[in-house]
């Protein structure tokens, strides 16, 4: 099912702004939001919507803020982006509990809602990017992961990335999903949506970026250990944060936790192992989203 291809965008207004979303499953069924990350859209979630919509879930996934069609306005950083998921969530789920998956930028959103334990939501599974603590600590320790995070610095500069990156046809973006999913590639139809999807956007995406060096200031344990039933899930050849980093989060986690390292799968696991993500997502939904 390429749910893309066959259904427009809907819209919904919230406090932060307006979101398109994409959506699957019976409207009455249990709400599970999911968010995308960089350089990605919410298309890249129709596979695991469909599984989970024929799961009986409700399933969504907004385009995030500074991602067309959704508002393009800032602040970028990872507090507005959870207000953004948080109020997402709420407005869908008519006051019954829901879920978040968050991916790459999508997992520090999720994060950060965990981290305020609202009520309404039941659980949370997070993919690429472990506990910010742990990706922290771990970018400290590790020369390595310094050298996969360039990009990060790159887009620090003034005017330069919003030049380089839709050049030759979004080629530094082709690059990235080359170097964090190994092996993986888009096919042409959805590379020439995510191309668009990015076009209509920019700055924005960049922005997030450069949101960070102010987020790391601001970063502090002070919410405390987590306590939001939380799945972590990483691909063994992730390109972008070495699957060594999601080996330490169980201490910032009071809640129950489960971490998997997916094999023969990059940073894009989700469209890489559909049907693994997808049964092991289910699986801790039906434990804590009942």
């Amino acid at each position: 099912m390429d749910l893309a291809d066959q259904a427009a965008p809907r819209f919904i207004d919230v406090a932060g702004g307006r979101f398109g979303y994409l959506a699957a499953g019976p409207e009455a069924g249990r709400l599970v939001v999911c968010l995308h990350g960089f350089p990605d859209h919410a298309e890249s979630f129709a596979p695991l919507l469909a599984r989970l919509g024929d799961a009986g879930y409700r399933a969504v996934a907004p385009w995030m803020r500074g991602y067309a069609p959704s508002t393009l306005g800032g602040p970028y950083d990872g507090e507005q982006l959870a207000d953004d998921a948080l109020a997402i969530a709420r407005a869908l789920a008519g006051g019954r509990r829901f879920a978040l998956i968050g991916h790459d930028w999508g997992a520090l959103a999720a994060w950060s809602a965990c981290a305020r334990e609202p009520a309404d939501l039941a659980c949370a599974i997070t993919m690429a990017v472990p506990h910010p603590m742990a990706t922290a600590e771990h970018l400290a320790r590790r020369p390595s992961q310094l050298r996969r995070s360039w990009y990060v610095f790159f887009f620090q500069l003034p005017r330069v990335p919003e030049w380089a990156l839709p050049r030759r046809d979004f080629a530094l973006v082709d690059r990235l999903w080359r170097a964090w999913s190994p092996g993986f590639a888009l096919e042409a139809g959805a590379r020439r949506r995510l191309h668009r999807c990015l076009a209509a956007s920019l700055p924005a995406p960049i922005d997030y970026y450069r949101a960070v060096p102010r987020q790391l200031l601001a970063q502090r344990a002070r919410h405390g250990r987590i306590a939001t039933p939380t799945l972590h899930l990483h691909g063994a050849d992730d390109g972008c944060i070495e699957p060594a980093a999601a080996a330490r989060q169980a201490r910032f986690m009071k809640g129950p936790f489960a971490c998997h390292i997916h094999p023969r799968a990059g940073h894009f696991l989700h469209l890489e192992q559909p049907d693994d993500v997808a049964e092991r997502a289910l699986r801790w939904l039906a434990a804590h989203h009942a």
